[in-house]
């Protein structure tokens, strides 16, 4: 049986290291793409030594709107077959809109949606053609509200969810998988900086990546369309069904502080 292969963008940190190790751990052969080589080719080693699986790194800048293109072409001069799409990459910006530069504001839609899209439209015409694989979209809890303070970061998951959703129920009549991955506040470099590392969110706790990557695999593996890990964090997203959007978004607007 041919070995598949899957490709996780972000990977040199967090939940895209993660997710990396868990599939290697499972038998796949590994595309590593991010924007730092020096964090990639030290994983890449791991990951061979550790679960002697056949490992790929790609620098790329998802910022660039060309990125994935380029990155589509480097697999076909590679001859790499994609089989799963990791689409981890993506950050976020905290603060005021008017106050944010735009530029950034630029830059974080062209990673979180743009790249995203781009590659998955290119890569799954592939896929349908052998019937197997899938994607596995990362999103976030962020998703399920608006979200004054980190407003177009809240957006941009909420159309990854909403083309997640889509794309299961469009290609539930095929062999692939569809699923996005929506996390709560998760101990990565995400929350790193200054800003973000005493956001108020994070004191009502946060899960490991580790832990994120592991649920993530499993629910990708059973299909499912919406996979949010932990229990506080179902009932979050959940009760925003019940709550008042005017609610949810003064709420979200307290703990984005």
């Amino acid at each position: 049986m041919k070995q598949q292969r899957v490709l996780v963008t972000g990977a040199s940190s967090g939940i895209g290291l993660e997710l990396a190790k868990v599939y290697a751990q499972q038998g796949y052969a590994v595309v590593l793409l991010a924007r730092s080589q020096a964090a990639l080719e030290q994983l890449a080693a791991e990951l061979r030594s550790q679960y002697k699986v056949g490992v790929e790194v790609l620098v790329a800048d998802l910022r660039q709107p060309d990125a994935a293109v380029r990155v589509t072409q480097d697999l076909a001069q590679r001859g790499l077959t994609i089989d799963v799409l990791v689409n981890n990459a993506g950050f976020g910006l905290l603060g005021p809109h008017a106050q944010s530069g735009v530029q950034e504001q630029m830059d974080m839609l062209q990673v979180n949606m743009m790249a995203l899209t781009q590659l998955t439209r290119l890569l799954l015409p592939g896929m349908l053609e052998r019937n197997a694989g899938g994607v596995l979209n990362v999103a976030s809890t962020a998703a399920f509200q608006a979200g004054p303070n980190m407003a177009l970061y809240y957006a941009s998951k909420a159309f990854v969810l909403s083309y997640t959703e889509a794309l299961h129920e469009e290609l539930a009549p095929t062999g692939l998988h569809v699923s996005c991955l929506c996390p709560g506040p998760t101990r990565t470099a995400f929350f790193a900086g200054d800003k973000l590392q005493n956001v108020r969110l994070l004191k009502f706790g946060s899960q490991s990546a580790e832990e994120v990557a592991r649920f993530a695999y499993a629910a990708f593996q059973r299909n499912q369309a919406i996979a949010i890990p932990g229990l506080k964090n179902r009932l979050l997203a959940f009760s925003t069904r019940f709550s008042p959007r005017a609610v949810t978004r003064k709420l979200a607007q307290a703990l984005n502080q």
